[in-house]
């Protein structure tokens, strides 16, 4: 038996209902997490990169707290934190922070690899910029 192959449209794919929704346990509560959008992961994955010209790069700090800032969300999938609110997110216990950047990153397709490459990109900059002994 062969199975039938369906080709979808653009108005198809535009339409479709694609954020993905989870509670992960934190904080003594519940917490809904959602997906991001295409272009939320790339504005989120540009704002951990700080560029430092001459094709330096390196991780901003509160890479969690971003995600998390952007993921967690009201019941109608409305952001809880304001960008301005990151800082003191980011100065939550990490382990609490932790458990819901985890979900995060699995809803919006953010793999161990992606970080890790974030990282080594970073690493292999900023050995040029440290000081002598």
């Amino acid at each position: 038996m062969v199975k039938e192959v369906k080709f979808l449209g653009a108005q198809e794919i535009l339409q479709a209902q694609d954020i993905k929704y989870q509670e992960v346990a934190a904080w003594g509560g519940t917490v809904r997490v959602r997906s991001l959008s295409g272009k939320e992961r790339d504005d989120y994955e540009r704002q951990c990169i700080e560029f430092k010209g001459k094709g330096k790069t390196d991780i901003k700090s509160n890479m969690r707290a971003r995600l998390v800032c952007l993921a967690a969300c009201d019941n109608s999938g409305k952001r809880l934190f304001t960008d301005d609110q990151m800082i003191m997110l980011g100065a939550k216990s990490a382990a609490e922070l932790d458990k819901v950047f985890a979900v995060a990153q699995q809803l919006s397709g953010i793999t161990d690899a992606d970080v890790e490459e974030l990282e080594k990109n970073s690493d292999a900059t900023q050995g040029d910029d440290s000081p002598s002994n």
